[in-house]
């Protein structure tokens, strides 16, 4: 029995323009279009659609557009179309819903609700274009003093460091989740930026070692292909305790999206779900987290900074200053608009809280501790512009993980069904005809282009705030200025009211 009214998405064509090529019918993954013999004319089957705009974006003759349907129940604001839906599709099932990609629900994006400060006269703005500007920065701890040898020469006690030409990494996406042709991507523009690109939970596809000195391995809860050519391949380790999107629990990849490749990768049967279990289960305590930070370290003779990161969640400053002490380099923290390939919709819709909040207690935490330079912090969870990593800074941060901004550039559309593996854009599927679309010639190229505008943007907007350097921005949280905030919020942030003078 069909409950449902109209689907949630029209396929208009425009008749007069449409010449019945079959490029939209060729090119859509969810067989949404066909061609009728009889009549010879394309038809469209609605109920199919996920609006990723491939067919309008091919369309030569520009005939097709995608709108949502305004047909609604009998308006409620309590119960809208979607949840309404969403119950009649679990009546239906009896199954967990399953969505991709970020939160989409309109809660405050704070990044919105902050202003940058600038100088003027006193403290002149600096020219990028004419004046040296430093956007280079090291991850790690920080030496807390100087130590000479008896011949006074200096002792080199740093921990191992990771060297950033920008401020921004890519953030941790699996292999599996998204294709190879998408990893491909993403570690040569590491490599020619002069960052690093996160292997994500499903452990490194062999052609890519050779982008260790650019790569972050993960290990997380299902140690999906986790061994020690994989740790020392890499230039960082990053333990996995929580994901933005899902805070609390595990790791979740449909076993259509397991192909021969992610199987050997992963070293998991092929075709079946890939579950990571909630916790590690041989962690449930600082004490335990530290056995495992140790042991990495051993494992690759303590070359390698070990990151440990954790989902934004409203005791995140207690647990960063446990992890600080456990003897972990850096802590990675990822805000619940944060990406992800499939997470059950009811965790990822109202778990977890926004990464600028989370990042500002942390930050203010460990300076109230006097551990700070233990460890660097990393933060993402929808990042999606220079201005966002400029604030994260600000706020305490010494750089940005991007994940659904570099997706962008490759070319996603936010479709969000990225679990059911037919993404038409070649990025979120193992399917070989879809995964070609993507070239990833083209796609490194994006990616670098898109981070190239931020770091200059970066120091346009330092230099108009009188800041010639990424480290003398950290923390420096008289350059924001609030607006449409209350006086809790502003709390939380550190940050005084636009207007409020120093």
């Amino acid at each position: 029995m069909n409950m449902y009214i109209q689907p949630e998405y029209e396929v208009i064509r425009n008749s007069d323009k449409c010449i019945a090529c079959r490029v939209c019918e060729r090119q859509c993954a969810n067989l949404v279009h066909s061609f009728d013999s009889e009549t010879g004319k394309m038809k469209a089957d609605d109920s199919k659609c996920v609006n990723c705009h491939r067919c309008v974006c091919l369309c030569p003759t520009h005939a097709l557009k995608i709108v949502k349907s305004d047909d609604t129940y009998k308006i409620n604001a309590n119960w809208d179309n979607q949840t309404i839906n969403e119950v009649y599709k679990q009546a239906n099932t009896g199954g967990v819903l399953l969505s991709s990609m970020g939160n989409p629900k309109p809660y405050p994006v704070y990044w919105d609700r902050m202003l940058v400060n600038a100088s003027q006269v006193t403290n002149p703005p600096i020219d990028p274009l004419r004046e040296p500007m430093e956007t280079q920065l090291y991850l790690g701890k920080r030496a807390a003093k100087i130590e000479r040898d008896e011949q006074g020469k200096l002792k080199n006690t740093l921990a191992p460091q990771l060297k950033l030409k920008v401020p921004v990494l890519f953030s941790a996406m699996s292999y599996g989740s998204i294709s190879y042709n998408a990893h491909e991507s993403l570690a040569r523009a590491a490599e020619e930026l002069g960052t690093y690109y996160n292997t994500g939970e499903g452990g490194l596809h062999k052609d890519f070692y050779k982008y260790g000195k650019n790569t972050i391995v993960q290990v997380a809860s299902g140690r999906f292909g986790v061994f020690k050519d994989y740790l020392e391949s890499a230039a960082a380790i990053e333990i996995k305790m929580g994901q933005g999107a899902k805070p609390g629990i595990g790791g979740h990849l449909p076993g259509a999206k397991i192909s021969a490749d992610v199987s050997e990768t992963r070293m998991i049967p092929q075709g079946v779900d890939a579950i990571s279990p909630a916790p590690h289960h041989d962690i449930y305590s600082i004490e335990d987290l530290r056995q495992l930070v140790y042991s990495l370290k051993e494992a690759t003779e303590y070359k390698k900074p070990v990151i440990v990161k954790i989902a934004a969640v409203h005791n995140a400053a207690a647990i960063a200053s446990g992890i600080a002490r456990s003897g972990a380099d850096i802590i990675a923290i990822d805000g619940y608009r944060g990406g992800t390939g499939a997470a059950p919709t009811r965790i990822r819709d109202n778990v977890g809280i926004p990464i600028e909040l989370a990042l500002a207690q942390i930050d203010q935490r460990l300076r109230d501790e006097g551990i700070r330079d233990e460890v660097s912090i990393l933060v993402g969870g929808s990042i999606r512009s220079s201005a966002d990593v400029i604030k994260a800074i600000a706020l305490g941060a010494d750089a940005c993980y991007i994940g659904t901004a570099a997706l962008l550039a490759l070319g996603c559309h936010l479709c969000r069904s990225c679990h059911e593996g037919k993404c038409n854009w070649g990025i979120a599927t193992q399917r070989p005809d879809l995964v070609k679309r993507l070239n990833p010639d083209i796609g490194y190229k994006r990616l670098v282009n898109l981070v190239t505008a931020w770091n200059h943007e970066i120091q346009e907007m330092m230099g108009g705030m009188g800041i010639n350097s990424i480290e003398a921005l950290r923390g420096n949280r008289l350059m924001l200025r609030g607006i449409g905030l209350t006086d809790t919020e502003l709390n939380l942030l550190g940050i005084k009211y636009a207007g409020e003078s120093m």
